[in-house]
């Protein structure tokens, strides 16, 4: 197997040398390509910011969620970044607003 179909295969660890410090927490989303009924795209900056993701690391001090959970979070909450080609969140988890079970 090439080294690149094993990168595809393997799952990243966006986490590897961080860890959110305090009551942070690190999520994952995405930004899917919204498009009308008509086949029009819809910019970026026409669309609202995801409200779901998965839970990657969790600061100390955090207690009421954990790692692999999947959350609902404010709208305009927490810092944006990209990692590694993954759209990711740092956030208090005073902006995370629920949990979604299975």
């Amino acid at each position: 197997m090439s080294t690149a179909a094993k990168e595809k295969t393997e799952k990243k660890d966006l986490t590897k040398g961080f860890s959110p410090l305090g009551d942070r927490v690190f999520v994952t989303y995405t930004e899917e390509l919204d498009r009308t009924s008509g086949g029009i795209y819809v910019p970026d900056s026409a669309k609202e910011k995801p409200q779901r993701g998965i839970v990657q690391a969790i600061g100390k001090k955090v207690e009421n969620v954990k790692v692999g959970e999947q959350v609902l979070f404010d709208k305009y909450s927490g810092s944006k970044l990209r990692i590694e080609d993954e759209d990711c969140l740092i956030l208090k988890e005073e902006d995370i607003l629920g949990v979604f079970t299975s």
